[in-house]
């Protein structure tokens, strides 16, 4: 087994999911809100 260095670990993969993942759930909490007020506006 190899010996750990510290902050030698490329991480660019984890870092990129990371910010998929939170466009993705910044764009779905936008759209759901959106809904939510068309359906209190046109429903109501």
């Amino acid at each position: 087994m190899a010996d750990h260095k510290h902050g030698e670990m490329d991480t660019k993969v984890q870092q990129d999911t990371f910010n998929g993942f939170m466009a993705w759930t910044k764009w779905s909490v936008i759209v759901i809100i959106a809904v939510l007020i068309g359906m209190a506006i046109f429903i109501s």
